[in-house]
């Protein structure tokens, strides 16, 4: 079966990686000339860490051909991942080139971090093969998929899109109503904006905070989401132990929880941040992730 991946900035590459350690053939369509060398690269990378995971082809290059035209990029594709910028006129144009040139039953998956289904379905004529199926960074190796149909999407597409992601390691989830942004990313916007208000109002540094959830939460959120962590804590009584234990603490919490914008003084914790970092830091931190995320990720699947 052939793959087709439209766009590769950072998730088109990961989702090029993954689809190649699984023995596929992928065509490749970027505008940017630049980006078949740089996704080279990131496959070659990435082949320590999918080899660990056990994929059977991990690094490998030959099933992968890139061109520069997106009608040629999704020919006798079945599946079709669209990772274009998060740009709602740019991803219409782009559905408007291809919708032609589309097997009768292929499948368009968008990448979306944010839009919805309903936005996205209007630059089709036929949106009844389009769902979104919005990864999490990075792709070859963050297990989850959130799928999303809409009101013209049979539940034989559905299901055959959570069958092909389960296939290659992934953990689809369906979500049965359509929100931007999805759940995991709005989990994680709600979270980041409490982290900038604690480190605004003096509370901690961003780096400090950083430390304080990879060294608390962030562990047990990898073993289980915090509706089931709540209810461990409740003990015998479960998750409503817990809320008659906590629950009007949290409520207080929530109630002095910070609301942020990106004015001056959130943009300057954000530049200072930054500025800690060097290109040199930021390729090694990525390779410690990837290799810790991968070590994780073989500690629960055994």
């Amino acid at each position: 079966m052939n793959i087709a991946v439209l766009g590769a900035g950072t998730i088109g590459q990961s989702w090029i990686a993954l689809f190649l350690a699984n023995g596929y053939a992928v065509s490749v369509y970027d505008p940017n000339p630049k980006m078949e060398q740089a996704t080279r690269q990131f496959v070659q990378e990435t082949e320590f860490v999918l080899a660990e995971l056990g994929y059977s082809n991990p690094g490998t290059l030959d099933r992968m051909r890139f061109t520069s035209n997106p009608s040629d990029a999704v020919l006798d594709c079945h599946f079709v991942q669209e990772n274009a910028p998060e740009n709602l006129a740019i991803k219409h144009k782009l559905y408007g080139v291809i919708e032609s040139s589309l097997s009768s039953d292929a499948i368009i998956l968008s990448s979306t971090s944010g839009l919805t289904i309903e936005l996205l379905k209007d630059g089709f004529e036929d949106p009844s093969r389009l769902v979104i199926a919005h990864p999490f960074n990075p792709p070859h190796l963050i297990p989850l998929v959130e799928i999303v149909g809409h009101s013209s999407t049979s539940s034989d597409v559905i299901d055959e899109v959570k069958r092909f992601y389960e296939s290659i390691g992934k953990f689809p989830i369906e979500l049965k109503k359509s929100v931007p942004g999805h759940i995991a990313n709005r989990l994680q916007a709600v979270m980041w904006q409490e982290a900038l208000h604690l480190a605004s109002e003096g509370v901690a540094t961003l780096d400090e905070i950083d430390q304080v959830v990879a060294n608390g939460p962030g562990l047990r959120w990898s073993v289980y989401g915090p509706n089931r962590l709540f209810s461990l804590a409740g003990g015998e009584e479960g998750l409503m132990g817990f809320v008659d234990h906590l629950g009007s603490s949290f409520e207080s919490w929530w109630a002095g929880s910070g609301r942020v914008e990106f004015d001056d003084h959130i943009l300057d914790l954000v530049r200072e941040y930054d500025q800690k970092t060097t290109p040199l830091d930021l390729a090694a931190l990525r390779i410690s992730r990837d290799v810790l995320i991968s070590r994780i990720l073989k500690l629960k699947l055994n």
